[in-house]
């Protein structure tokens, strides 16, 4: 336990970044097995109610993998991956919709006013801030490969999640578009949050994930590396330092850096409260990557 005076050190250490990241935007990106944890997904909305409540500026996009797998196989459907896309016909459009965009979006916001903060689900049925079109990709052969209904986003509501958060409301934002022809699209959740970020001029774009962040060894959590740049990471990706799926992760921030965002963290979101550790205390608990100074 702590002290009193260790308490009062750790307010003071913390009133320091409060200033500096007031009216500030944050987005946090929610996905993945952090969903299913009612503990850490507790713990992780309060420290969202928290930095609202001294002046920051949250704002959550969030997928909803686990909870779309579950409920399409209760329908007897079965999953399909290509180039880790989530293959999207019109029944597992449907499911996505009613699990992603509806019940998990509107249960993210409830939790977040039970713990007294304030927050607005932000959907189809609702107000709907993200719009986009059809995800092209190629095959090995250059040839279009067919994705069903997924989409990347084109455009962002920037006025409706700004007004929320100037009015001290969190908005809490599902990974699915509209495009403009009135068709729902499932949408990486990575890339929606960097979407939203880079519409908003965000401070922050924090990936709650289920490691701790970059490690010098990947089975050490010990080895975590606090503070990376873009090409310090990238050097740790040729030397075999950051590998297999630590570095789709890299390459996304390091790509996020190029938008605009000035930092990019990767922390895990079951660690008790590793949202305020790692944005109010001087070491923090994750990695952040910035761009390298010109």
């Amino acid at each position: 336990m702590l002290t009193p005076t260790e308490k009062a050190a750790v307010l003071i250490e913390a009133l320091g970044w409060i200033r500096q990241f007031r009216d500030k935007v944050t987005v946090i990106k929610l996905g993945g097995s952090l969903l299913d944890d009612v503990d850490a997904l507790r713990h992780l909305l309060i420290d969202i109610v928290f930095m609202e409540t001294v002046g920051m500026r949250p704002v959550v996009v969030h997928g909803g993998g686990a909870a779309i797998s579950r409920a399409m196989d209760v329908a007897g459907l079965t999953p399909r991956f290509i180039q880790g896309r989530r293959y999207t016909d019109d029944a597992t459009r449907d499911i996505v919709e009613q699990v992603l965009a509806y019940e998990t979006n509107e249960h993210i916001a409830e939790r977040i006013e039970a713990f007294g903060g304030r927050a607005a689900p932000l959907n189809f049925r609702t107000t709907n801030v993200l719009w986009g079109e059809r995800l092209r990709l190629d095959d090995e052969q250059g040839r279009p490969i067919d994705l069903g209904s997924v989409g990347s986003v084109t455009r962002v509501d920037r006025g409706t999640i700004s007004n929320l958060c100037f009015a001290g409301t969190v908005p809490v934002i599902p990974s699915m578009c509209l495009s403009e022809s009135g068709e729902k699209l499932n949408v990486n959740a990575d890339t929606a949050a960097t979407a939203v970020a880079q519409a908003l001029g965000a401070e922050k774009l924090v990936y709650m994930s289920d490691v701790n962040g970059v490690r010098r060894h990947k089975d050490d959590p010990e080895s975590l590396i606090n503070s990376l740049t873009a090409s310090q990471a990238l050097a740790l990706v040729r030397e075999g330092v950051i590998e297999k799926g630590m570095i789709p992760k890299v390459e996304a921030c390091i790509d996020t850096l190029d938008r605009g965002i000035r930092k990019v963290h990767i922390i895990d979101g079951r660690e008790r409260h590793a949202l305020l550790l790692e944005i109010y205390t001087n070491k923090g608990v994750g990695t952040e990557i910035v761009k390298d100074r010109p």
